[in-house]
């Protein structure tokens, strides 16, 4: 239609929906995923085999990126849950400003715990600490912050995110992406103080502790073990054997071996599965729709599409657009992991952590909510990629002249292209 594949059409109509019935996403994605595979399977291909066998062969493709984020989504979902049940967060007004800065700092916590933790943990602990500090009452800007702030804190770490971690895989060096951190810090440094001050005039930030709390070491430990299982498995297997991620969805496996073996010593609130569960299947929804999207490359690679890519992550998985952005090769690494990594938070559900934030708090699912309340984000994202060119410099392939080795890295479908839409 007017030049347009069809597939981008029925994507851009699930998008419009989801915008438009925010009450109604989980039905809306799921739907709208069934349509388009119908519509592939029947009248399209994936990427070149058509009919039942292309559809298989892209789910062969995509299940682990799938497998990994059911696991740390539900995962996630009861670890934040034992976070706030053990009243550490009822600790920290005892150390965080009684002001607007309290916020701030807040969000700079959640930045620093997401450049070692998978950044859906981050931002899931980060909304139960906000939880306590506001009394459930947190602005749909702050939440943006939240996410923002997991994102960010991310971009420039090789096991902060899973794109920077795909980098990582195929040979782009930590250094290289550890530059993401200048555009993150000022994006973090605007963005912070105006969702800071947005929640504290919103809600005020408690002050005092609640009398007579008592930490519940026992949770804590179980948290702690939770995230040393992600983490450690994360690491090691990049170190050791990467190849075996593109294989199986081991870190979610992980955090579920993890916290089952915790049951006996302190059991989860199972009935946080079924909400969880349903923010899941939305997330999954998307990321199969953009999987089947038909594109064969991104455009050439330079600063502006880097900026560009930024805008289209807050629509589309950051995940195949990382994989594209490998193969085609020509980027500076560390404008793209800030690209994908922090774009995805100016719209919810752009991001893994934003779909996992909105289970705890549904009022996050309007996207225009997201965007009144946190417009900010997106300065913040403009600001920071600014300031990576104006101080880094733009230098393709990294400052030290190395190319990755885009074949090591598995393409999924998505790999096969993943469309450009506008943002």
């Amino acid at each position: 239609m007017a030049g347009i594949p069809l597939d981008f059409l029925l994507f851009a109509l699930v998008l419009l929906g989801v915008a438009v019935f925010h009450h109604h996403t989980l039905r809306v994605a799921f739907l709208g995923m069934v349509t388009i595979a119908a519509y592939k399977i029947l009248l399209g291909d994936f990427a070149g085999t058509p009919g039942v066998a292309g559809f298989v062969q892209m789910l062969h493709h995509e299940w682990v990126t799938l497998g990994n984020l059911l696991g740390l989504l539900l995962g996630f979902a009861l670890l934040a849950d034992h976070f706030e049940r053990s009243h550490a967060t009822d600790m920290l007004p005892r150390v965080l400003p009684d002001d607007w800065k309290g916020g701030f700092f807040l969000l700079v916590m959640i930045a620093v715990i997401s450049s070692f933790l998978d950044n859906i943990a981050a931002a899931m602990i980060g909304g139960a600490m906000a939880h306590v500090l506001y009394k459930g009452r947190v602005h749909v800007g702050y939440l943006a912050a939240i996410v923002a702030a997991s994102n960010a804190g991310g971009a420039g770490s090789v096991v902060g995110d899973t794109t920077t971690t795909m980098l990582w895989i195929a040979g782009v060096r930590p250094g290289q992406v550890f530059e993401a951190y200048v555009g993150a810090g000022v994006a973090i440094l605007f963005f912070g103080i105006v969702a800071a001050r947005q929640q504290q005039a919103f809600q005020p930030i408690m002050k005092d502790n609640p009398k007579n709390v008592r930490l519940d070491y026992g949770r804590l430990a179980v948290v702690a073990f939770m995230l040393l299982a992600a983490i450690s498995t994360n690491v090691f297997l990049n170190l050791r054997n990467p190849e075996l991620l593109n294989e199986f969805p081991l870190i979610g496996i992980a955090v579920w071996v993890a916290l089952l073996l915790t049951v006996p010593f302190r059991a989860p609130t199972w009935s946080l599965l079924p909400g969880a569960l349903r923010g899941s299947i939305f997330l999954l929804s998307l990321v199969m729709c953009a999987a089947m999207m038909p594109v064969k490359a991104l455009p050439a690679a330079s600063w502006p599409t880097a900026l560009g890519l930024g805008f289209v992550s807050a629509v589309f998985d950051n995940i195949p657009l990382t994989a594209l952005a490998l193969r085609q090769g020509g980027y500076d690494w560390g404008f793209l992991a800030y690209a994908v990594g922090f774009g995805g938070s100016m719209i919810w559900f752009g991001s893994s952590a934003g779909v996992a934030l909105c289970n705890m708090y549904p009022e996050g699912r309007s996207v225009g909510a997201w965007l009144r309340g946190g417009w900010h984000v997106a300065v913040g994202y403009v600001l920071g990629f600014v300031a990576l060119l104006v101080l880094v410099g733009w230098n393709p392939e990294g400052h030290a002249g190395s190319k990755p080795s885009a074949p090591s890295v598995e393409s999924p479908a998505p790999v096969q292209s993943l469309p450009s839409p506008k943002p």
